[in-house]
């Protein structure tokens, strides 16, 4: 276990992080009678359905393979957003003469220490995943693989479990699409990347996601060159067009090389490690060595091993296959997170789990497509976004109204000199009833969530336009948004009855 990607370099602080998610001494409990539910996989589900459905009095065991917390705590969320603090830390210094700070010249990067502090700070945020801590919620912990023997029996590590229902929560991980020459050379996924100790002089990045764009702006912030291929026409071509192109820019601003329109991409070896990426981008032929390469493209489920096709639980190349109350097609086994859903973000996997407590063991009625799930892509500046895109609604036949309040007119971001950004709120034609949002700006995955409450509670641009905000804030431009639509109801005949009345009464 300690020869896991996700643990090195074995330091004090990995160590640290070991013995909380997976302490090499811990001895399974054995079997006492027939569980409410068995959880397979000790992600951001897994984790939330075992805990939920013991903190309501069911008796749970919880399995899990690997390291307790899943992608997330050790090596997504988690690790990333650290690295793009220290990173963002190195902008700000960078930048700083724009405010009238000098900065002394030669001010450097110590990406070891950055990465340190990344390991330090993640075993302290472990023990909220910890053994321990689920054990003391009352949870029968089983580390190991576990197999269904039939509809009603997992077997792990020797054992056998009973159960009246199932969650599986195995998660997904890193899987390249075939590219010509990748099996040649070493690469980095998000599962090792994070083990880096030495900042790479050339890094190379394939796929201009959010994990692409991420780290792409990251690195370069902490000294790298950067080059990242995208096969689309720009960076995050699954957002808003207006809101990709503003990232875009960011990027190159940092130093990114971003090629993108990228075909016949192929990797080779070169002596010493080194890997040689040649791709034509608009006819141009690029010939790149780089030190490292990260592969950001690509996911598949984690079904192996799970006697799946056994017991008649279907699953295909994007997961277990679920209904809209999570059940897979053996009814009383459930699943939740990234194994079963398209949205592969821990708030997903977080309230589907909550779906499966209540339908698995209360009978409940909870549907996946009722969630409103918003995202955000960290860079900077971020974009967030929750609801239809206006390509979804043209797909639909959904007719919209799109109100848009560049953050150059909002006071605050003028201050702060971030102004590159807006936010964009689509509402059903003729009404204030919003259908989609997307926020672009500094701190856009905080500020989504009053959208997303609008959204989801059925509160229109009107009522938001009538909520106080605190002046001077960023968070100041959705209210203006609800202003730009209230505008709207200035009908020229509505402003000709309005003249009149106070014509009449200045008399």
């Amino acid at each position: 276990m300690s020869n896991l990607p996700q643990l090195q370099p074995l330091d004090v602080h990995n160590k640290k992080l070991q013995s909380n998610v997976h302490p090499t001494d811990w001895q399974n409990p054995t079997p006492d009678g027939t569980y409410n539910m068995v959880v397979i996989g000790g992600g951001t589900a897994g984790l939330v359905t075992a805990a939920g459905a013991a903190g309501l009095g069911a008796k749970v065991a919880l399995i899990e393979r690997d390291l307790l917390g899943g992608d997330c705590l050790n090596v997504g969320c988690v690790p990333s957003k650290a690295i793009i603090a220290a990173a963002r830390r190195a902008a700000q210094v960078r930048d700083a003469a724009e405010f009238g700070i000098n900065v002394p010249e030669g001010v450097t990067t110590d990406f070891g220490k950055a990465m340190e502090r990344m390991r330090k700070l993640r075993a302290d945020i472990s023990t909220h995943d910890s053994a321990q801590r689920f054990t003391d919620l009352g949870i029968d912990l089983y580390l190991g693989g576990g197999k269904f023997i039939d509809a009603n029996t997992i077997e792990v590590a020797g054992q056998q479990l009973k159960f009246k229902k199932a969650c599986i929560a195995t998660g997904a991980r890193a899987s390249a699409p075939p590219i010509p020459g990748l099996d040649t050379v070493d690469h980095l996924t998000n599962e090792n990347l994070f083990s880096l100790t030495e900042l790479p002089k050339r890094f190379g990045i394939i796929g201009a996601g959010p994990i692409g764009c991420e780290m792409a702006q990251s690195f370069a912030r902490l000294g790298s060159e950067v080059f990242v291929v995208e096969t689309a026409a720009g960076v995050l071509p699954r957002e808003d067009p207006e809101a990709a192109a503003i990232v875009q820019a960011s990027l190159k601003k940092d130093g990114v090389k971003v090629l993108c329109c990228g075909r016949e991409l192929k990797l080779s070896p070169v002596e010493g490690g080194s890997v040689r990426m040649k791709v034509d981008v608009d006819g141009s032929g690029y010939d790149q060595v780089v030190d490292q390469l990260l592969v950001a493209v690509g996911r598949a489920p984690n079904v192996e091993g799970l006697g799946l096709e056994d017991i008649g639980v279907d699953f295909t190349k994007k997961g277990v296959v679920v209904n809209d109350k999570q059940q897979t097609t053996v009814s009383h086994i459930y699943a939740a997170g990234d194994i079963c859903s398209s949205y592969q973000f821990t708030h997903a996997a977080d309230f589907m789990a909550r779906n499966v407590i209540r339908n698995a063991l209360f009978m409940g009625r909870a549907k996946a497509s009722s969630l409103v799930i918003p995202w955000a892509t960290y860079t900077e500046p971020e974009i967030a976004h929750v609801g239809l895109y206006e390509k979804d609604a043209k797909e639909k036949g959904v007719e919209i109204d799109t109100f848009t309040q560049p953050l150059s007119g909002v006071d605050r971001a003028i201050l702060s000199g971030e102004t590159d950004g807006f936010v964009k709120v689509h509402v059903r034609k003729g009404t204030d009833e919003l259908v989609g949002a997307t926020v672009v700006g500094a701190n856009a995955g905080d500020m989504i969530g009053e959208l997303t409450l609008a959204l989801t509670n059925g509160i229109g641009l009107g009522k938001i336009a009538n909520t106080i905000h605190p002046y001077p804030t960023v968070a100041e431009a959705i209210r203006k948004v609800g202003d730009l639509y209230n505008k709207t109801r200035l009908t020229p005949r509505v402003a000709s009855i309005m003249s009149m009345w106070l014509a009449w009464t200045r008399r």
